[in-house]
């Protein structure tokens, strides 16, 4: 054991070093405090507004709901008397009542008719 040699004691940084560890330390603590505060603020905020964004969405979709449904009972209330019932039978599925003669009016066509001469090529002159 004799022959084994101490080492010196470790010697301290010089202060170059020193500050520059300090600074880094800085550095990463101003890192490890910006990431949290992402966590903390940003990211609850993004969340919380995508949900108001969604909750608009929901209640134009519920708006839109409320307009047909009204129109829907409007019309559920026309249905409800005879003569709308016999308005639509006689329009769209051309029902008459018992005695009655159908009678179908059908527009009168127009059809246009054109002509195109084509020139007789032994009539032609060459030249």
């Amino acid at each position: 054991m004799a022959d084994r040699r101490r080492r010196p004691p470790p010697r301290p940084p010089s202060p170059a070093v020193a500050r520059r560890r300090r600074i880094v330390a800085r550095l990463l603590l101003g890192l490890v405090l910006a990431v949290a505060l992402l966590f903390v603020f940003v990211f609850p905020a993004r969340s919380l507004l995508d949900q108001r964004r969604k909750e608009h969405d929901a209640r134009e979709v519920l708006e839109l709901l409320r307009e047909q449904n009204a129109q829907l009972e409007q019309q559920s209330r026309r249905l409800q008397d005879d003569s709308e019932i016999e308005r639509i039978a006689r329009e769209q599925y051309g029902l008459v009542r018992p005695g009655e003669q159908p009678y179908v009016v059908v527009p009168q066509t127009t059809t246009t008719t054109t002509t195109t001469s084509i020139p007789n090529p032994s009539t032609t002159s060459a030249p």
